[in-house]
This record gives structure tokens, C-alpha cells and sequence, in this order.
């Protein structure tokens, strides 16, 4: 799968580290204080994130004259109970096949540029390669953007139910199938 979506050369995107983690929890903390309403996004704390810069995951962060203006979370939950496939129907023994597309933060001040599109395309890219089977998002229902840009994607909304200590959450699917060996979204 090719990243469909390509960025002006003014733009810096790459796979972030434990150094950038105090970076991450700055621009988090920045774009949410701003929202309309504290329900529209769940914040990580700093372990989420160190956990997930590696071992759980990847972190791509998009730097415009070396500041961080973006980021994305591609987690991988693993066979656990924190695994959201479990709840919609995905089997036991798939359940490492499960990634997710979690959290995307861009600051209001480059939005509209395309980067949570881009960011959807290098998850699923990465979803792939890595051998992942489904992939799975929560998103508020009131974040009309997100919801777009999943469903233009090819994710299906399966379930809305609270998450994230209550927050109203659309949970949507999307899966990944082999054909002759070679892997596909579908």
C-alpha cells in the first residue's frame, strides 16, 4: 500500500523515540486545553507514551520548522483485555492481529493540510507490513473530521459505547485480507 497522500517538502514526518515523549505531552496538553469540550479527545499520560514509541507501538510525529506540530499513535494491544477486538468479535487466537489506530493530535494552527489523512495511510501502511489483520479506532462522535476520514478510509462503524472513563466513543473496523499471499484493506 502506497501513502496516497503527499505533504509539501516543508514538512519533517518520522518515526518519534523516548526523547520526544516530553515533546508529545507538550503539544497534547496545548491542542486539548483548547477543545470545546474535554470528551472529545482521551489523554495519554507520559508511561502510554513511552510504552508505545516501542514495545506497543509506533509514534510518527510531523515537524514544521523543527517544531512538533502533529503527531500519531499506531498501538498494538496485543492478546490482553485492554484489546478492543475482543468486544467485536474478533477470535481468541486473532487477537495479536489486532492494531489500532489511536490517538492524533495536529495543532489547530495546521489543520487542513492533510496530515491526519496522511497519518491514516502510514498506520495502515505500517498495519500491513507488519502483519496485522484488523484495524480498529474509537473516535468521538462529535469529531465530524475524524469520522470523515475514517470512513473515507474504508472503516466501518460497528458500535458507540462510553470509553475512556465514561467519554462517548464511535468504535469503527476495518480488516485486512490475504489474497494469494498478498495482503490487502478491505
Amino acid at each position: 500500500m502506497e501513502i496516497a497522500i503527499e505533504l509539501a517538502s516543508e514538512w519533517d514526518i518520522r518515526r518519534l523515540g523516548h526523547s520526544e515523549v516530553p515533546d508529545i505531552v507538550t503539544l497534547m496538553e496545548d491542542v486539548v486545553s483548547r477543545l470545546p469540550s474535554q470528551d472529545l479527545f482521551a489523554v495519554d499520560d507520559a508511561a502510554y507514551l513511552y510504552a508505545h514509541v516501542e514495545e506497543h507501538g509506533e509514534i510518527y510525529g510531523a515537524y514544521l520548522n523543527g517544531t512538533l506540530a502533529a503527531y500519531t499513535v499506531l498501538a498494538f494491544p496485543g492478546p490482553g483485555e485492554g484489546n478492543l477486538g475482543r468486544e467485536l468479535g474478533v477470535p481468541e487466537q486473532e487477537l495479536a492481529y489486532v492494531a489500532v489506530l489511536d490517538a492524533t493530535i495536529v495543532h489547530e494552527s495546521v489543520r487542513g493540510r492533510g496530515l491526519q489523512r496522511y497519518f491514516h495511510d502510514l498506520r495502515e501502511r505500517r498495519a500491513v507490513e507488519r502483519g496485522f489483520r484488523y484495524l480498529y479506532s474509537t473516535v468521538h462522535p462529535e469529531n465530524r473530521a475524524s469520522i470523515r476520514n475514517l470512513e473515507a478510509k474504508g472503516f466501518t462503524l460497528e458500535c458507540t459505547r462510553p470509553m475512556y472513563g465514561g467519554k462517548p466513543r464511535h468504535c469503527y473496523v476495518k480488516r485486512i485480507v490475504e489474497h494469494a499471499g498478498v495482503r490487502r484493506l478491505s
